[in-house]
């Protein structure tokens, strides 16, 4: 969940935000760089060609996309009676639009052409690292309207449309994308991997908390290693949940659909988040009052059995523990505890209210 924050410049705070940086570099897994690709990618980098690809977004097409988003993530809930109304729908999309329209107005200020221009195509060079310049700026920037979107989500007349949220930006990413040339998809995924994650991730306000703790502390150094070590902790535990339950089938689909494995990789990071968050903060309230919420809202919504979420939590705390010394595990380990023990008592009271509702579902 999105709240405001002010990140106050310090040593470890600048740390953690080049941490945070490198969740959104350019990825070029799927395509061979030569010199034809490398060039459209110069080419496209620039500022002429970021004004070109965000022009284009802009004229009609991102409009169109944001309200096609808002209808199929619509189509997605429609189990539930009037999730969002027109009315509601019409205000969504039109935050929906404020939201990618300012992030393509800092993309077609963040060129890296020059950085780009001046690396040699060879085999070992890792031009990887390269993606979205001064993240701090573009969560400000995006801060407000994110703000006000959420706002429409949560007022809406179903609480559970808040989980509707991501769903719409998870979908108007992919329309997105569909319209995008593959070395225009290299430079702008990572600006719509922000956006999805900024209005369900912390790592901003995780950031902030640092500005608590001096750069050579124990509880600092930990933090570091574990969001270095966040998308590998999400790949192993996805892996593992896909061996334990092959025959795991939600209303989105199998776990190992492409879309599915997205989300999961997403939530997994998350909770990871969130957990970082937890330990800088000496509280688990954010986990409590925040990510517990939401998973229940999601678990209904999308017809996950509790007991996945369990094994969830359950791996993610083995997976931690892995990278962990033994010290690092003194800090850590009360968190992971409470963590567990706070989604087992929601089971308690969830299995509960099931009961009176006539059984479990």
């Amino acid at each position: 969940m999105l709240k405001t924050v002010e990140t106050v410049k310090t040593p470890a705070v600048e740390r953690l935000v080049k941490i945070w940086t490198r969740r959104y570099t350019l990825d070029f897994s799927h395509i061979s760089l030569d010199k034809h690709v490398y060039t459209n990618l110069v080419a496209n980098a620039s500022p002429e060609g970021r004004v070109l690809t965000s022009a284009r977004l802009k004229k009609n097409l991102l409009d169109i996309n944001c309200q096609m988003g808002c209808i199929q993530a619509k189509t997605f809930y429609s189990y539930i009676p009037n999730i969002v109304d027109l009315n509601e729908a019409r205000l969504i999309t039109q935050f929906a639009f404020r939201v990618y329209k300012q992030t393509l107005e800092f993309y077609e200020k963040s060129s890296i052409q020059e950085h780009l221009s001046q690396i040699e195509i060879k085999e070992n060079h890792d031009i990887s690292v390269l993606g979205i310049s001064e993240i701090t700026k573009l969560a400000y920037l995006l801060e407000p309207v994110l703000l006000v979107f959420q706002e429409q989500h949560i007022i809406s007349k179903d609480w559970r449309s808040l989980g509707f949220m991501t769903t719409q930006i998870n979908f108007t990413n992919q329309l997105i994308l569909k319209k995008l040339t593959s070395t225009e998809k290299i430079l702008l995924t990572p600006y719509l991997k922000f956006i999805e994650e900024q209005v369900a991730m912390p790592w901003q306000r995780l950031c902030a908390k640092a500005a608590k703790y001096e750069v050579d502390s124990p509880e600092l150094n930990l933090i570091e290693q574990m969001m270095s070590a966040t998308p590998e902790i999400a790949e192993s535990i996805y892996h593992q949940l896909v061996e334990l339950l092959p025959n795991h089938y939600s209303r989105r689909g199998e776990l190992s659909h492409p879309s599915i494995k997205h989300s999961c990789l997403r939530d997994l990071s998350m909770f990871q988040a969130y957990l970082w968050l937890c330990f800088l903060e000496k509280s688990m309230e954010s986990i409590e009052r925040e990510l517990l919420s939401l998973c229940v809202m999601v678990v209904k919504g999308v017809g996950i059995k509790w007991e996945m979420t369990e094994k969830w939590c359950q791996i993610l705390v083995d997976e931690i523990s892995n990278h962990l010394n033994t010290e690092q595990k003194m800090l850590l380990w009360p968190y992971l505890q409470e963590m567990q023990q706070l989604f087992l008592k929601e089971r308690s009271r969830l299995g509960y209210q099931e009961e009176l509702a006539g059984g479990i579902v």
